[in-house]
């Protein structure tokens, strides 16, 4: 049992050590200034949507509210399948700007990821040099384009991780959803900074259109159904090394909606965790397992603390096995919350991180679950279930 124990903490000890590494490269991130000179680059904005009715109108007038120039830009929106009135929708917004595509008029048979292939047969019709992608349910801010396309302009990157954040009420699957999503920003800027290993999120990234032909878009991933994101960018990462980045500016943001229930939420966390098999960037792996094994820890030893609970001596000091797991929370608390705190401050949610603490017991057992049924499960998405 010490020798549990003495793991556990070893555990601890590392996965304090890696938030400390991250959090370092997400506080030496670079805050690009907005350009001074008007833009010259053209962007086709993409918008894979399937029964978005609530939220498609939303996210098209944020994005045609904003300040890039209107003969700059196009948005191209493709409807997959939607049986609501999306596509009803988009077709009433000005043919200038906004495209409706209908993927069924490019689909001959049944496939498994069915957005890649959205996105894919929305660039082939692009006219844009830079592609921006985001989601149907996500709303932007009047600077989103400009920010993008000067990021583009002063570093030449070919990718462009960019900076997503959760609105939520007061409830707590949604309090929670915010908190995590928070986390894995910070991971995701952290991580690029410090060359560590390469993250994303789909709702809002870009990438050069010659880029995404350079590495055949999503040939040899299309049979993935999550991973129109992450896997993109570490083929594109293995042709640009250098020129893969994240942009740490507030105007880039993009505001998504969180899911409605907890139900919801593990469907689309353990989709997320499905496609961790199939990173080509096997430098995750470890960090993965790390985070896995460490919730594990945290898991188990209290359920083991119920049926034997033993007292160690350190010293002059005595503890059991209960208070002993009762520190390594505290411990991993306050790490992640040392970690958190300028990432917060970033996305203006400061005054979440008092909650912070609350979530603790629930973010442990779906760390677990997710990554477990994401490795051996399935899940449904859209009305579609995936094996």
């Amino acid at each position: 049992m010490t020798a549990v124990l003495t793991f556990s903490f070893l555990l601890f000890g590392a996965y304090a050590c890696l938030l400390g590494y991250y959090r370092r490269g997400w506080i030496n991130l670079r805050v690009p200034p907005l350009p001074a000179t008007p833009p010259t680059t053209f962007i086709s904005v993409i918008i894979p949507a399937r029964n978005e009715e609530d939220n498609i109108g939303h996210c098209l007038d944020s994005i045609l509210e904003g300040d890039y120039p209107a003969d700059l830009y196009e948005i191209i929106v493709v409807n997959d399948h939607s049986t609501d009135d999306t596509p009803t929708i988009v077709n009433a917004y000005p043919k200038k700007n906004v495209r409706l595509i209908n993927l069924s008029e490019y689909l001959q048979q049944g496939i498994t990821a069915y957005k890649k292939k959205a996105i894919e047969t929305g660039i082939a019709q692009a006219k844009g040099t830079l592609i921006v992608c985001t989601d149907a349910d996500c709303t932007v801010g009047r600077h989103w384009l400009s920010s993008m396309a000067g990021f583009r302009q002063q570093t030449n990157a070919q990718f462009i991780a960019a900076p997503v954040a959760i609105n939520c009420s007061l409830r707590f699957i949604e309090v929670f959803q915010a908190l995590d999503f928070m986390t894995l920003q910070g991971i995701t800027g952290g991580a690029l900074q410090q060359g560590l290993h390469r993250m994303c999120n789909g709702a809002n990234l870009a990438y050069t259109k010659a880029a995404f032909e350079k590495v055949n878009g999503f040939t040899g991933i299309d049979h993935i159904a999550s991973g129109d994101d992450m896997l993109l960018m570490q083929k594109i990462h293995e042709q640009y090394p250098a020129q893969v980045q994240y942009l740490k500016q507030q105007p880039a943001i993009v505001q998504t909606a969180p899911v409605a229930d907890i139900k919801a939420f593990f469907r689309q966390r353990i989709r997320w965790a499905s496609k961790s098999t199939s990173y080509n960037d096997k430098s995750i792996l470890p960090v993965l397992a790390l985070v896995y094994a460490f919730n594990c820890a945290l898991l188990f030893l209290p359920v083991i603390a119920i049926f034997y609970n033993p007292v160690f001596k350190i010293a002059a000091l005595q503890f059991s096995l209960l208070s002993a797991w009762v520190l390594l929370l505290i411990l991993k608390t306050i790490a992640e919350l040392i970690f958190l705190y300028p990432v917060a401050g970033f996305f203006h949610k400061q005054s979440l991180l008092w909650l912070f603490p609350l979530m603790q017991p629930f973010h442990i057992g779906y760390t677990i679950i997710a990554g477990w049924l994401g490795k051996f499960g399935s899940y449904e998405w859209k009305g579609r279930r995936t094996i």
